[in-house]
């Protein structure tokens, strides 16, 4: 199975090519040694077999009073065995069987002055390596081998491979920490260039630097080319759900007041609400996440608005908002939290209490009232558009629907619960802008 990971598929890739090529390159350079030993062997054997032609004469009969001598044998014999064939008979410390070419013809590879090399196995089992030199005579041909045990030559081998393979070894550990470095150095822009999408997703930066290898340029360029695009996008949804806005707002206030006390007026009313609910919604779809308000002034603010609108109803509002900047628009958070706060002081009994405490990456806003409150199997209906569970008042069942879409839109979540001593808490967690650094 291919890794999903581009480092682990790099590894991995690194991993399979070592694997492979440090055995591939163990047997070359294996042959290559038993090449250069088996060399050396058959020089020293070449030598041998010089010392051994000595012995025989140029009509092909062997000079055994030479041989006889005091360390002639031992010349060409130096742990090994060696070998005459002649016409005449044949002597040697071990007859080699290897075969006699036909004396006539073209001269055959075995007929080299230096000998040939050749590989055998004696009677008793024992594998040797020698050279064979054959010699034209007057009486016929004659052979002359020498040989050594096969061990001569794989024993020095065995000797060398050891070194060899530790050396592999230490290569491989080499390469090993050469690819993760190499893979860390090289992957680095990728991270890099995450980090800096995540930070213009967040609102920190406002465009990918384009500075890069050459072959993430082309990505940053058009990556920059979106972050553009989607920010016209957004100016101009937002201008037309204000066009929208602008155009229904005169004609519906118009209606309202020609009809003045008529029943009807309370349904102008319901589809001004509900224009306002979607157009919030249309506006809310394209919410620009870069967007950073401080929560303290703007909620402070609304307090004071809903404080002048229900003076003189016995309700006080008071207000406990930490100082933190929310990634959240500022036309957005007026309307999430002004619905909050209208909503709880019109069903309040005496008393609105707005708080605002940062719980890590987010802030809980919560607008607690000492009213009826809201029955534990009502609230999830509480939040659905054009749902009133109190027909008292002049509401219109959008409030907790539109604060509701827009804390969603934003990555928060609208919670009700109930309040100690009767009552209901309306709480929305909003994300704690990362471009502010608060």
């Amino acid at each position: 199975m291919v890794p999903r990971s581009i480092h682990a598929r790099m590894l991995a890739l690194s991993v399979v090519t070592t694997l492979v090529a440090l055995p591939v390159a163990g047997v070359a350079i294996g042959g290559v040694l038993e090449r250069f030993v088996t060399h050396g062997v058959d020089e020293r054997l070449a030598d041998r077999l010089q010392l051994l032609g000595a012995v025989v004469r140029a009509d092909g009969s062997i000079d055994r009073a030479l041989l006889a001598r005091p360390g002639v044998e031992d010349g060409f014999a130096r742990g090994g065995v060696w070998t005459i064939d002649a016409p005449g008979g044949a002597l040697g410390s071990a007859m080699l069987p290897i075969a006699v070419p036909p004396p006539r013809g073209p001269r055959p590879p075995l007929a080299r002055a230096e000998g040939t090399p050749f590989d055998t196995e004696l009677a008793d089992g024992s594998r040797m390596h020698g050279l064979i030199q054959l010699r034209e005579t007057p009486a016929g041909p004659v052979r002359l081998g020498v040989a050594v045990p096969r061990a001569a030559i794989e024993q020095p081998l065995r000797g060398a491979m050891l070194p060899l393979l530790a050396t592999l070894a230490i290569v491989a550990l080499l390469l090993a920490v050469a690819t993760l470095v190499q893979l860390r150095l090289g992957l680095r822009p990728l991270r890099t260039l995450r980090e800096r999408v995540a930070a213009v997703r967040t609102g920190v930066a406002g465009d990918v630097p384009e500075d890069q290898p050459d072959e993430l340029r082309p990505l940053a360029v058009e990556l920059n080319a979106l972050v553009r695009e989607n920010a016209a996008a957004l100016e101009t949804a937002r201008a037309s759900a204000a066009n929208l806005a602008h155009a229904l707002k005169t004609p519906v206030a118009t209606l309202a007041l020609d009809l003045g006390d008529d029943p009807r007026a309370g349904q102008v009313a319901r589809i001004d609400a509900t224009i306002r609910h979607h157009l919030s919604r249309a506006r809310g779809g394209v919410v620009d996440r870069r967007a950073a308000t401080a929560l303290r002034p703007a909620v402070e603010a609304l307090v004071d608005v809903v404080r002048a609108l229900h003076r003189g109803g016995g309700v006080t509002v008071t207000a406990d908002i930490v100082a933190v900047t929310v990634a959240v628009d500022a036309a957005d958070l007026d309307e999430l939290a002004g619905n909050l706060i209208d909503n709880a002081a019109r069903h309040a009994r005496s008393s609105v209490v707005v708080q605002a405490v940062r719980a890590g990456a987010m802030v809980r806003l919560s607008v607690t009232d000492d009213g009826p409150g809201i029955p534990a199997a009502d609230r999830a209906r509480a939040t659905d558009p054009g749902v009133r569970l109190d027909e008292r008042g002049d509401g219109h069942g959008f409030g907790l629907a539109i604060v509701r879409d827009l804390a969603a839109l934003y990555g928060g979540r609208l919670e009700l619960e109930a309040a100690d001593g009767g009552g209901l808490v309306a709480a929305v967690t909003l994300p704690v802008s990362a471009a502010a650094g608060t």
